[in-house]
């Protein structure tokens, strides 16, 4: 559980708000491309995933937004995504996508309350070492290794995350993109202290850069990210817990473990 101070531009200014980052491992279905309940499956439908859910909640004057993207990576050399998913609530609204990687395509599907937009599907190639940016903050943090070498580069086929395909009211479409990585670790400070960290820069065509800043020890958490427009999120603080066994009264105490408010 990770909690963050976020600064999320919309509407052509910066909002303040929080991100909350969780990672939890569980089991997935080849078939159907949702967790698995215990025994439901035969085993050889049955893959254990990595889950990260990326929440982001913010206000735009004076109605809430609230965000959340999914990313399923395979517990497997690469982490590659067998989903990512993202839905967005606003007080005019809602909308709904998500896309899957199967033999060679990625195929995905979209609901909006945006004229234009309303019900539609991805059918994209899936390139070769193509890497979603959706699934950066679990390649970044190199449990399967160094994603890029220390003070190199490597150039890839990046799929924008979901967030700005319906965001930026865009079709889904497949970049390019250079992600480079310092020669050696800096001192970064965030709310939840001062530590070094590994900065990996996303330059894209078009010329969109975002940062990641990741702790160099482990648990290799992200430290910072940023984004154009003003986007930033800092870490406030994180903690291993069982959330999901804390839905009682009482249990938003446990929030203060990862820096976020009762």
């Amino acid at each position: 559980m990770n909690g963050y101070r976020l600064v999320q531009p919309r509407y052509g200014a910066t909002r303040a708000g929080q991100a909350v980052l969780v990672y939890v491992t569980e089991d997935f279905t080849e078939s159907t491309r949702v967790k698995a309940d215990p025994g439901k499956h035969p085993d050889s439908d049955v893959f254990p995933v990595l889950k990260l859910n990326a929440v982001r909640q913010f206000r735009t004057g004076v109605y809430d937004y609230s965000l959340m993207t999914s990313v399923f990576a395979r517990v497997a050399p690469g982490f590659a995504p067998a989903k990512v998913s993202f839905s967005s609530q606003e007080w005019c609204g809602h909308v709904y996508h998500h896309v899957t990687p199967r033999a060679g395509r990625v195929a995905g599907l979209f609901h909006s309350y945006f004229d234009g937009e309303a019900d539609g599907r991805d059918d994209l190639p899936l390139p070769a070492g193509g890497v979603f940016e959706d699934a950066l903050p679990v390649l970044l943090r190199a449990w399967a290794g160094e994603f890029v070498a220390k003070g190199a580069s490597r150039e890839v086929p990046l799929l924008p995350s979901l967030q700005r395909a319906r965001l930026e009211h865009k079709p889904l479409a497949w970049t390019t993109a250079t992600i480079s990585r310092a020669a050696a670790p800096a001192n970064v400070t965030v709310p939840a202290g001062k530590f070094d960290a590994w900065r990996y820069t996303v330059r894209e065509a078009g010329g969109r850069e975002t940062t990641y800043d990741v702790e160099a020890a482990s648990p290799y958490r992200l430290l910072r990210w940023t984004g154009p427009g003003g986007e930033v999120a800092e870490l406030l603080g994180s903690d291993r817990m069982a959330y999901w066994q804390m839905n009682g009264p009482g249990g938003e105490a446990a929030r203060k473990r990862f820096g976020l408010k009762p």
